[in-house]
């Protein structure tokens, strides 16, 4: 089989490098391109990945024109992705968004749609996907481990978008003091604050674990600090037909999760009618608890297995086999998840519960 190529578009996002690294460990993958508007944004995945400078552009036309790509990673911020699907559907089979979805429900149909009319793959990586103990958790759940689902609860975040580059390279407290009111995470225009970007994670995972049911109504709150154009904390409650749910994002936490659990813990508990489950970022074990079994039980997680390691692995396998996507990557997912957020947002600016949103 001849390697699937992969292009990187716009570093808008510091997971473009991650991703390009899966790309480059990859036996069944080629990066032959990447690309962004400002040169010095692709250096360090230059450096680090041996990227030949001819492989290197600063218009996506001419990369999507030399390097002829099956697949396009997409890292704009938040409030671009519409345009640049749109700009790039055309040239490629299949295209990787970094998430979030979207800025917002239209942004997110016009992708869907730009893809369609292309009949170009639409994929949208949500990195919490791929821990070990949240796909644990939901085979757990599909078993009826824990009855039927009726809550989940997540809480998720770290101590800002600027602390830390690709692969989790640290920044400075210098570094992010100077940065921060130049970067599109601290602009609301482009799609920023901790609730268009951890938001997502939780109810999109969320609709995931609910095999796609929909809440009715949101509520949401959010805390802008003085002088900032965003927020940097939320809390989501969603009401469900089975019960209530409720997803908080935050930025400012003392620690990392991927370094040391913040408290509160990032990840999920997942509440059914006959236990419960708890799943931590980045953790080697879940926690269960049942009615037949009220001492809660550790137990390790499932390990991930090919294709299902990370979302090159994965993108690469749908694009050889032509099995849908499934999950939180496949759209229809997905947009669920971008419903809950708009709806989410909108509550938080009006101050008032809302049914959920469908445009």
């Amino acid at each position: 089989m001849a390697p699937i190529r992969f292009v990187g578009i716009n570093f808008d996002h510091m997971h473009m490098g991650d991703n390009l690294r899966m790309v480059v460990e990859n036996p069944n993958s080629q990066l032959v391109g990447i690309c962004d508007l400002q040169p010095e944004r692709m250096e360090e995945s230059i450096a680090r990945l041996n990227i030949p400078r001819e492989q290197v552009f600063t218009s996506p036309e001419k990369c999507l024109e030399t390097a002829k790509a099956d697949i396009a990673i997409l890292c704009p911020a938040s409030a671009e992705h519409g345009d640049w699907v749109e700009r790039v559907a055309p040239h490629v089979r299949a295209i990787l968004v970094e998430k979030p979805f979207a800025a917002s429900l239209a942004e997110a149909d016009r992708m869907v749609a730009a893809c369609r009319k292309h009949n170009t793959l639409l994929a949208i990586n949500w990195p919490l996907v791929w821990v070990a103990s949240h796909q644990t958790a939901k085979t757990y759940v599909d078993q009826g481990r824990i009855g039927t689902l009726k809550e989940v609860h997540y809480y998720n975040g770290n101590r800002g978008p600027l602390w830390h580059t690709a692969e989790k390279i640290e920044r400075t407290a210098e570094w992010v003091a100077k940065e921060k009111p130049h970067s599109w995470f601290y602009s609301a225009q482009r799609g920023g604050g901790s609730l268009l970007d951890y938001l997502g994670y939780g109810t999109t995972l969320g609709t995931w674990y609910f095999n796609g049911l929909k809440p009715l109504e949101v509520t949401s709150t959010i805390d802008a600090p003085h002088g900032l154009d965003v927020d940097e904390h939320s809390i989501t409650v969603a009401r469900y037909s089975v019960g209530l749910s409720k997803f908080e994002t935050r930025w400012g936490t003392f620690t990392d999760p991927w370094i040391a659990q913040p408290q509160p813990k990032c990840g999920f508990v997942l509440v059914g009618s006959e236990g419960t489950i708890s799943s931590y970022d980045y953790e080697n074990k879940v926690t269960i608890q049942t009615a037949r079994e009220p001492v809660a039980r550790d137990l390790p997680v499932i390990p991930l297995t090919a294709p299902y390691r990370n979302p090159i692995e994965y993108m690469v396998h749908t694009l050889c086999t032509g099995e849908p996507l499934q999950g939180p990557l496949s759209p229809e997912i997905s947009r669920i998840g971008q419903q809950i957020v708009d709806t989410a947002f909108q509550s938080a600016q009006l101050k008032r519960t809302l049914p959920l949103l469908d445009s």
